[in-house]
């Protein structure tokens, strides 16, 4: 199973009236942190403020009326169903029916509530969502819209990547947060498409390391027994899809410990004055924690997105010296 560089384009042309083209921000006390030219793609920033609302668009424009009559399920962490919600209201269907487990973030909870959908509560996880959602969508006979196991979705996040590479085209090294893989996917095809030798590194909390094990043992963990983190949309298994289209393409994953997840986002915060949560923070923490070494090197960092608690960020604020 591929995705080629021009299905990327092509979802971009489908996406274009409809997300935004977000920053590339050059930080220069990162830079000078890491001893290299650093830089954030600032996904924060985009709709629904994630960059999930890509892939859930570029799907969404693809059903036919009568899948749009059979109605939509997904399960979510929180970011892709707000994508998928976002996504229904702008293409007209309203016949959305979104899980979320019982660890979902409250913020994003409260934020699905402004769109027109249903929202339920299942599993204690996503992994746990997931199956409950899927299960329902093949009984129903709705159509299931998958936040990383689709090469659809993998192409339309790919945009990212082109992005970045338009705008930091002698870039040495992309850093990438990993969940299920859509993101890092659809980012390895197009940046080594452009630039070969440009290096893919996923970042994802020790809590739930499923990459960085399925690209250790060579097949995909689909499913994985997360602990406690705030990175709750990077937690559970590595998809299938992900894994066969761009295993071979990520360089490596960096598994980080959650006080530097915690410490990313109170640095970002201080001295960058960006709202970004920990699922997109983790981005920098190999920079920060010295577990990288990028001297001399041009950086992109993915900050994936800004949807986190205000009482979280007062705590980690509080407690974590940035």
């Amino acid at each position: 199973m591929t995705v080629s560089l021009a299905e990327v384009l092509a979802a971009r042309r489908v996406l274009v009236r409809h997300v935004l083209r977000t920053p590339l921000l050059e930080s220069v006390a990162l830079g000078r942190v890491a001893g290299c030219r650093a830089t954030l793609k600032l996904e924060c920033w985009q709709h629904t403020g994630s960059f999930k609302v890509r892939g859930a668009l570029a799907k969404l424009a693809t059903l036919t009326p009568d899948e749009r009559a059979r109605g939509v399920i997904t399960a979510s962490a929180g970011n892709h169903g707000l994508g998928v919600a976002y996504a229904g209201q702008v293409l007209g269907i309203l016949d959305i029916v979104i899980f979320v487990p019982e660890s979902a973030a409250q913020a994003k909870v409260e934020r699905l509530g402004f769109f027109p959908c249903e929202i339920r509560r299942a599993g204690a996880d996503y992994d746990e969502a997931h199956a409950i959602a899927e299960a329902q969508a093949e009984a129903q006979g709705a159509v299931y819209v998958s936040a990383y196991d689709d090469p659809i979705v993998i192409a339309a996040q790919g945009t990212v990547g082109l992005e970045v590479m338009e705008d930091l085209a002698d870039a040495d090294l992309l850093l990438v947060p990993v969940g299920g893989g859509g993101l890092i996917s659809g980012t390895a095809l197009v940046a080594k498409a452009i630039r070969p030798e440009v290096r893919i590194v996923g970042v994802q909390p020790e809590a739930s390391p499923s990459a960085y094990l399925s690209l250790r043992d060579g097949r995909p963990y689909e499913a994985y027994p997360a602990g406690p983190t705030i990175c709750d949309g990077l937690a559970g298994g590595f998809g299938r899809v992900p894994f066969e289209i761009a295993g071979d393409l990520i360089d490596r994953v960096l598994v980080v410990p959650e006080a530097d997840v915690r410490r990313s986002v109170a640095w970002l915060a201080t001295h960058e004055q960006l709202l970004v949560e920990g699922s997109g923070a983790i981005a920098i923490a190999p920079l920060l924690n010295g577990q990288l070494d990028a001297e001399g090197l041009r950086v992109a960092a993915v900050l994936t997105g800004r949807n986190i608690d205000v009482a979280l960020l007062q705590q980690i604020l509080a407690q974590t010296r940035a």
